[in-house]
């Protein structure tokens, strides 16, 4: 009995030593690649997020502006990649005349000068709104971007025509499968090497749907980004990556992202080596926080090489091109 024991106990020994030796990333060669940037919405207005709920009208809460872009607009993305980024963030809505319309609401009546549900108009009715009419850092009292946002409300086709060779992530805003559909249908047209350059993400049903119709491409939605993590959790700590995590991609919300086995560099490592793109978002992921200030940088880990989510792209990127 007491032989078993010390068997037992050696086996355990042995066990944690391997976990230990095969997760601790002290003992991972480290990389010179410097982190890149995912530029969400593009370069835009900011905003505090106290209190913020999904009901809230966020164009009327800006702060003081410093810079003339409003995001999901062509300006606004140029400005982004100009900046430093390697991926911007857009939203898509489908219209009613079969196109998708890059705009974040669900309903036109926060930023525009429209009224009613943004997939109810089609891409033409659209193009006729002001996209900056909302916007204040006053209570109203002054709207800076009123007039300067007529027509800029571009379709994802403008987009993808606009910047050939550029990288995105589409948003999808519902959970309608049907959306889905369509995205596959629009982007299966596209080239290989095009959709290489894409990852889309939004709910389950229609991200299970481009999941099916085009494999290839990397997607997620919660319901595949917690499989995954879950998976990884699971037996990652063996070295041996799940299918799960395989071609896809995954924002680790910068809360959890220390419970990952080998966090950051072997797990970065990890997920590189099958084809899956690691994006860290600040605080626990709600609301879009990210890392936009030079006091947020300070919570990156050191020669930590993924993808950082930033609503200011034009801010952050500096501080890591002092050096090149």
């Amino acid at each position: 009995m007491r032989k078993a024991i010390k068997y037992a106990v050696l086996a355990l020994f042995l066990l944690l030593g391997f976990i230990y030796l095969n997760n601790n990333p002290r003992f991972v060669k480290k990389t010179v690649q410097k982190p890149w940037f995912l530029a969400h919405r593009a370069l835009g207005q900011t905003f505090p997020t106290a209190g913020l709920t999904n009901e809230t009208c966020t164009a009327r809460r800006i702060y003081p502006p410093d810079h003339p872009y409003l995001e999901n607009t062509i300006p606004a993305m140029e400005a982004a990649f100009a900046a430093g980024a390697a991926v911007v963030e857009l939203d898509i809505h489908p219209t009613r005349d079969g196109q998708f319309a890059v705009f974040h609401d669900w309903t036109l009546d926060c930023r525009t000068n429209g009224k009613g549900v943004t997939r109810n108009h089609t891409m033409a009715e659209l193009k006729q709104l002001d996209v900056g009419y909302g916007y204040t850092a006053d209570n109203g009292k002054t709207y800076p971007f009123r007039g300067k946002g007529i027509g800029l409300m571009p379709s994802l086709q403008e987009v993808l025509n606009h910047f050939p060779d550029r990288q995105f992530l589409i948003n999808i805003k519902s959970n309608d499968p049907a959306e889905g559909e369509q995205l596959a249908k629009h982007l299966a047209t596209l080239p290989e090497e095009r959709l290489a350059q894409l990852a889309v993400y939004g709910g389950d049903r229609p991200i299970a749907v481009l999941q099916k119709r085009l494999p290839g491409l990397r997607v997620m939605s919660k319901a595949t980004l917690v499989r995954s993590l879950l998976a990884y959790l699971a037996i990652g700590w063996t070295g041996y990556i799940p299918a799960s995590c395989r071609n896809t991609q995954l924002h680790i919300p910068e809360k959890y992202a220390p419970w990952l086995w080998g966090w950051p560099d072997r797990f970065l490592q990890r997920m590189e080596a099958v084809n899956t793109r690691v994006i860290l978002v600040a605080g626990n992921g709600k609301f879009s926080e990210g890392f936009d200030t030079a006091e947020d940088i300070k919570r990156i880990p050191p020669g930590y090489s993924g993808g950082i989510w930033t609503n200011r792209v034009d801010k952050i990127a500096p501080f890591f091109q002092k050096d090149k």
